[in-house]
């Protein structure tokens, strides 16, 4: 047999731009690329550079501490550490404040001469101290230069670094967004709290209530977990490779190191934990995490009913001029902005939960594994803050569709079998006769079918009730059978 040869021409690829060389550097995630304007204000704190920088302050205010003292700890300075000077304190104090692109790239070629992280922050300020002579015409700073990183394990500029950054990207950034949009929704809920809206209770018709006060119960719902997070405490140790002061200890035996150690972890504006191994446990970081996980959640909720209240058609979505809803059907305006909140609610959590659960274990005394985890704490605020600029962007776009409701509300007679049952109840208690089963009488006319105006009319008043709840129960419709909700939404969404 002779064999086939194809003389289909072969098709030739060609080389492709490697995009891991593409210069500046492309982003690998989302965040720091495609969502980088959402969350560009936690750079400033959460970011790798920003680690670095809280790491310097740190390590700056401990070096004043050692020369001058702390302030509600007497004799904190070391003996024969040189009391700096108000120009030498705003010199070293500019070392942190003036960190910047050129001082982060130095920074990177010390860390990998050092292969150490916060050994590069010490010499980095070291560098610091040695050229301040240049810039200050008398120093006494080159003589405390030793002083940089005294009796220190790493974990001591760590945790305190790491309590300040997340303090301040929760305080500055997290909670300002969440709070704002908090009060979005409750401006929301407000303006729609006297707006009826039929129930649906496991997806079924039921009591009817309004719009506000459904978007009021998601807003005191929010809001009393930013009220926790609002509360969190961030605390920070300082106290050696075991937290027994040992080297403290033996190069100063006369200070009062756990005094010490409490005034200047105060003085950085942290809460001090006395007992800790070489790491300072990370509690309060799980607490946080958990209560803003539980936000997340929350959040992820109003989103879905949002989302489900559009698709009913009782919101709709003011188009966006220019935008495409679908790329084939021209017609639609789709609820994006909670979808993609959603999503992001959702990754944010499984990050928060991570971090909650890994960072509050560590193998007897220390293991490394909170290092690389805690480097996920912006990731995980960052998730959450897109979602919270999605849900707002979400939430201005929509307006209330109150006919459309009043539609489904009277289309659904059969939900006002609740009250008039309740009423026979207390017609029965107080005397009435044949007000015999109730719920039973009201089950046969409503249950599996549709009722409308004149039929439930028309068996009200066959029931023989008090001419005073006759009438009362004759006036009422599935628009007017919501209770005080609106008094709810005034009363309790301050």
């Amino acid at each position: 047999m002779c064999a086939v040869t194809s003389s289909a021409p072969q098709t030739v690829q060609p080389a492709r731009v490697n995009l891991a060389d593409v210069t500046p550097p492309l982003a690998l995630g989302p965040l720091d690329g495609r969502y980088r304007g959402a969350v560009a204000p936690l750079v400033d704190h959460l970011s790798e550079a920003a680690l670095n920088r809280a790491r310097i302050h740190v390590e700056v205010e401990w070096l004043i501490t050692l020369c001058n003292g702390t302030a509600g700890a007497p004799g904190g300075g070391v003996p024969g550490a040189p009391t700096l000077s108000d120009a030498e304190i705003a010199y070293l104090r500019q070392v942190p404040a003036t960190f910047g692109a050129d001082e982060i790239a130095e920074l990177g070629a010390i860390e990998r001469e050092t292969v150490h992280d916060v050994k590069a922050v010490e010499y980095f300020i070291k560098r610091r101290i040695a050229a301040a002579p240049d810039v200050l015409d008398a120093t006494n700073l080159p003589a405390a230069s030793e002083l940089v990183h005294f009796a220190c394990t790493s974990e001591d500029i760590n945790n305190l670094s790491y309590a300040l950054m997340v303090q301040g990207a929760v305080r500055d950034v997290w909670l300002p967004a969440a709070e704002a949009l908090a009060d979005q929704l409750a401006d929301m809920a407000r303006e729609l709290a006297r707006v009826p809206m039929l129930s649906r209770t496991h997806g079924q018709p039921a009591t009817p209530t309004t719009m506000g006060k459904e978007l009021a119960v998601l807003t005191h719902r929010l809001r009393r977990q930013l009220r926790r997070v609002a509360g969190a405490e961030y605390l920070g140790k300082l106290n050696g490779a075991t937290g027994t002061y040992g080297a403290h200890v033996v190069a100063v035996p006369g200070a009062d190191w756990p005094a010490v150690s409490k005034a200047f972890v105060e003085h950085l504006g942290l809460v001090w934990n006395p007992l800790t191994t070489q790491i300072e446990s990370h509690d309060w970081q799980a607490e946080v995490y958990a209560d803003v996980a539980r936000f997340n959640r929350i959040l992820h909720n109003l989103a879905t009913d949002v989302w489900t209240y559009i698709s009913l058609g009782f919101f709709k979505q003011i188009p966006v001029a220019g935008a495409t809803g679908s790329s084939t059907m021209p017609h639609k305006v789709n609820p994006i902005r909670f979808e993609n909140a959603e999503a992001n609610l959702e990754i944010s959590c499984s990050l928060l939960d991570t971090l909650s659960a890994t960072l509050v274990t560590s193998r007897l005394q220390r293991d490394l594994t909170d290092s690389t985890t805690q480097r996920n704490i912006g990731p995980a605020f960052g998730h959450s803050l897109l979602a919270i600029d999605n849900v707002r962007r979400g939430l201005k776009a929509l307006d209330a569709n109150a006919a459309l409701m009043a539609e489904d509300l009277d289309a659904n007679w059969e939900v006002l079998g609740e009250p008039v049952q309740s009423a026979m109840r207390a017609a029965s208690v107080a005397g009435v006769e044949g007000m015999e089963n109730p719920y039973e009488r009201l089950k046969e006319l409503t249950r599996g079918q549709r009722v409308d105006a004149a039929r439930m009319r028309e068996f009200v008043a066959g029931l023989g009730l008090p001419d005073d709840v006759a009438a009362r129960l004759a006036d009422l419709t599935p628009a007017s059978y919501t209770g005080v909700a609106a008094r709810l939404v005034e009363d309790y969404l301050a």
